[in-house]
């Protein structure tokens, strides 16, 4: 068998795996809207494509997009980390078959290539290259362009997955990128005006020179080469060490958090969340990430000009309350799929586990209330907006995604990160999702429109007091409700543990 008829036969076993698995029907909704959403892309794209082409035509400039092309693949990059996972090709099943390791993550890495992440910035590239062509460019000249654009993004998706698979195995691999972007970025705000100035002329003097060549063509094919060949190497050591499960096992001291035994059951159920946040890397490194992100939101809005539109103000500011209840919640009941029989044992004993669980995810929104403290300080933030969108956090956000303890039944795995997927298990997640970081901030700017922004947060107050204290009964609803579904659901955990 080649490698083109097991590239074949791979996908044809990825394909059937996905249909079988028994939450295939319910992520068609998932996948609905992704590419509702995607078709927007596309179309936003195009537009950008046609206007900086017409530029490019009418300057007769036609390395106009080699310009713009640097802030293109950091969005790219960036964008990467919400819909590209790595791997998706499951290499386990084969390592027991006579079939050459390297040779399926081959198969891997290729399948990364035809991605749809990376054909989708054709939308941009085919209307400005036929633009240009339209104009004074040679149609060899444009195809030419065409390759290079191509072969830049393609270059982009290696630096991606080398990344994201670091990243993956520690937080501390962070650097890399931020060292890489860093060194391009930190100029403009660390020199004086003139220097940044003569530093961005320079730059672009040089991507005006150099962007649009054949030494720069040949050169992003050597580093697309090499990038492919480190993937290969380093993908092949870090699935294989995964699976095989290689572990440095070190004794360390284990906190028995006694403080929280005074809280009966409840303490019991918050030391498990905290240890779950602790010692599981998949949950610890959502954790880690959060941090990191609402860290750079704070200092950025403090300390610069960015996002000082009222609309990013709220969105960023109720951002920052909610990633953590966003990215856990959403699969509220997942990790506790591996375990789901013995919580059954005793009566209301997930009822227990829910209130627990909600008590700690009110405790995380601490941390970003103080991570918050700079932009209040300066004045980017108001006192009173900021703990405003801490109560609709705790209150109507966290109810909606309790909510979905109800319908999750996908067991999420505790460990595995390089093999795992990310997927949506129902239409309900991405839903709620959507509402939670939407519907708010549009409340309270029609407030603010109607009123004035006192007006708007003091009712948005009332709203997050009025859901918190009416939390046990929610609570209890979500509850009676999932014991309703409680064998449906025990049946999904069991299927996909």
């Amino acid at each position: 068998m080649n490698k083109i008829q097991l590239f074949r036969l791979l996908r044809k076993h990825k394909k059937l795996s996905d249909e079988r698995n028994v939450m295939f029907e319910a992520n068609q909704y998932g996948k609905f809207f992704a590419y509702l959403g995607l078709g927007f892309f596309v179309l936003y794209f195009v537009a950008i494509g046609t206007f900086l082409g017409w530029v490019a035509a009418t300057e007769d400039e036609q390395q106009v997009i080699f310009f713009v092309l640097p802030f293109l693949l950091i969005l790219d990059f960036f964008g990467r980390f919400m819909a590209q996972q790595t791997p998706v090709m499951l290499v386990k099943p084969y390592l027991l078959m006579p079939v050459s390791k390297y040779a399926a993550v081959d198969c891997f890495l290729v399948s990364q290539l035809f991605d749809s992440s990376n054909l989708i910035w054709m939308s941009l590239f085919l209307p400005y290259t036929f633009i240009c062509v339209c104009g004074n460019m040679s149609l060899w000249a444009g195809l030419g362009m065409l390759l290079m654009l191509h072969l830049m993004i393609l270059v982009n998706s290696q630096w991606y997955l080398l990344v994201r698979t670091l990243v993956n195995r520690s937080m501390f691999w962070w650097a890399l990128p931020i060292a890489f972007y860093g060194s391009f970025i930190a100029p403009v705000f660390f020199l004086s005006n003139k220097a940044a100035d003569k530093f961005l002329d320079n730059l672009f003097d040089f991507i005006g020179e150099w962007g649009f060549s054949w030494i720069g063509l040949l050169l992003f094919l050597v580093l697309f080469i090499v990038l492919f060949i480190v993937n290969r190497q380093l993908q092949m050591h870090l699935i294989y060490d995964e699976i095989s499960k290689h572990e440095k096992t070190k004794m360390k001291h284990v906190s028995e958090f006694s403080a929280l035994n005074r809280f009966g059951q409840i303490g019991e159920y918050l030391k498990l969340e905290i240890k779950s946040t602790m010692r599981n890397k998949a949950i610890r490194t959502r954790f880690i990430q959060g941090v990191v992100i609402i860290t750079m939101l704070s200092l950025m809005i403090a300390y610069t000009d960015a996002y000082t539109s009222g609309f990013a103000r709220n969105t960023w500011c109720l951002y920052c309350f909610v990633f953590f209840g966003a990215v856990n919640l959403t699969k509220v009941m997942g990790p506790e799929g591996n375990y789901i029989d013995l919580l059954m044992v005793h009566e209301e004993n997930i009822l227990t586990l829910l209130r627990a669980k909600y008590y700690f995810y009110c405790a995380i929104v601490l941390l970003p209330f103080l991570l918050l403290l700079p932009p209040i300080i300066s004045g980017k933030f108001s006192l009173l907006m900021v703990l405003a969108y801490l109560l609709i956090t705790i209150g109507p956000e966290y109810c909606l995604l309790f909510q979905l303890a109800i319908y999750n039944k996908q067991t999420l795995p505790l460990n595995d990160k390089i093999t795992g997927k990310n997927q949506f298990e129902n239409k309900l997640q991405l839903i709620i999702e959507l509402i939670v970081f939407f519907v708010p901030v549009t409340l309270v700017l029609i407030l603010q429109a109607l009123f004035s922004d006192t007006v708007a947060f003091s009712v948005m107050i009332v709203i997050g007091l009025a859901f918190t204290l009416a939390t046990p009964y929610w609570m209890r609803n979500i509850y009676k409700r999932m014991m309703v579904r409680r064998y449906e659901n025990l049946e999904g955990f069991h299927s996909t543990r």
